[in-house]
């Protein structure tokens, strides 16, 4: 049995744009006898049939918009739910979300729950079992079949689409170099599994500012730690073996820095006279926490609209445009740090 194929398959083994393919697989007297003949016998040779949800969602907008984020306990999703919500709203959207619960899995079932007609893109934030995984076939499916698609944060360069992200390393590299100014010079990193993109790159950051003021890097001061993480065994360890070592500490997200502040100062560790702060996110527990928390702030709500904004015009696009012609962009918002007690003596 032949293998099937896509539109875009077609198109690219006939060397004819997508929308010659799909005007000639519906006789449209615009192309000609012999190239309707050439790439119908194609289809049929290879078994080629229309996927009907994505002609469904050409022809009949639902003005519903499916976001799909990977869990609710992280503030800076509440806050790019928000954005997307907001900017929506004011296009005559309405929003869905579901939540894949970092579960590869659950992301998949979302995905193929809501792309059975009841919206018209997707905006979501990879879960960590599908980076973990490395698996994106049922992201460039949807892509295939027609349907716009923004990641944010949590992307990947496996999928070809819009994407908003924050300047993660540089964003790293500043709030180190920060700590570095303000005299710190053993600086521990409390971070996640490398295959998590943003934290990984908010490590090379940080690796990249030690390096470039000439301090060491020192791998006994840097925990990793799994995404969600309930037992804290190994980071009151961690702490209680470095607190005479480290003078500041990088959390690659905000639950990480307010439970590691937590269990420094259960080792009697003074915050920040001897040992300086900073997380990333600037939710409500970086003001709320004992010391307040400096924050690296990913503007989530900025974030959100951008999201939006950008598969709206999508989804808005002429229809008869042709696919092929299509780009895509990557919108990069710059990061800023928000000082408050712990890292102010």
């Amino acid at each position: 049995m032949k293998k099937k194929i896509t539109l875009k398959q077609i198109a690219r083994e006939l060397e004819v744009s997508i929308s010659t393919v799909s005007k000639a697989l519906k006789n449209n007297r615009e192309i000609s006898k012999d190239t309707t003949e050439k790439i119908q016998a194609f289809a049929k040779l290879y078994h080629y049939k229309p996927n009907n949800i994505a002609i469904s969602l050409k022809n009949r907008r639902t003005k519903n918009i499916g976001v799909i984020i990977p869990d609710i306990v992280h503030h800076f999703f509440t806050t790019v739910f928000r954005g997307i919500e907001k900017f929506a709203d004011t296009r005559g959207y309405n929003v869905i979300a579901c939540v894949s619960d970092e579960s590869f899995e659950k992301e998949v079932i979302n995905m193929e729950l809501l792309a059975n007609g009841s919206i018209d893109g997707f905006i979501m934030a990879l879960s960590a079992e599908t980076q973990q995984q490395n698996d994106f076939n049922h992201l460039k499916e949807i892509i295939e079949q027609g349907m716009p698609l923004v990641l944010f944060d949590r992307v990947t360069d496996e999928v070809i689409c819009d994407k908003v992200v924050i300047n993660d390393f540089e964003a790293s590299y500043m709030a180190v170099k920060k700590l570095i100014d303000n005299g710190r010079k053993r600086i521990a990193l409390v971070t996640t599994e490398s295959y998590l993109n943003v934290s990984e790159k908010r490590a090379q950051g940080y690796y990249k500012a030690l390096k470039d003021n000439k301090l060491e890097l020192d791998e006994s001061l840097i925990l990793r730690l799994p995404y969600q993480f309930e037992d804290e065994t190994k980071s009151e360890a961690f702490f209680a073996a470095n607190k005479n070592k480290m003078d500041a500490v990088l959390c690659v997200n905000e639950i990480f820095a307010v439970r590691s502040m937590r269990i420094a100062q259960k080792n009697g560790i003074r915050i920040p006279g001897d040992v300086a702060f900073i997380g990333f996110t600037d939710g409500i527990l970086s003001k709320l926490a004992t010391p307040a928390l400096t924050s690296v702030a990913q503007h989530g709500e900025r974030m959100g609209e951008i999201a939006a904004r950008m598969l709206i015009e999508k989804i808005e696009r002429d229809d008869d445009k042709d696919l092929e012609e299509e780009t895509f962009r990557t919108e990069v918002i710059e990061a800023t740090l928000i000082e408050r007690e712990s890292t102010i003596n």
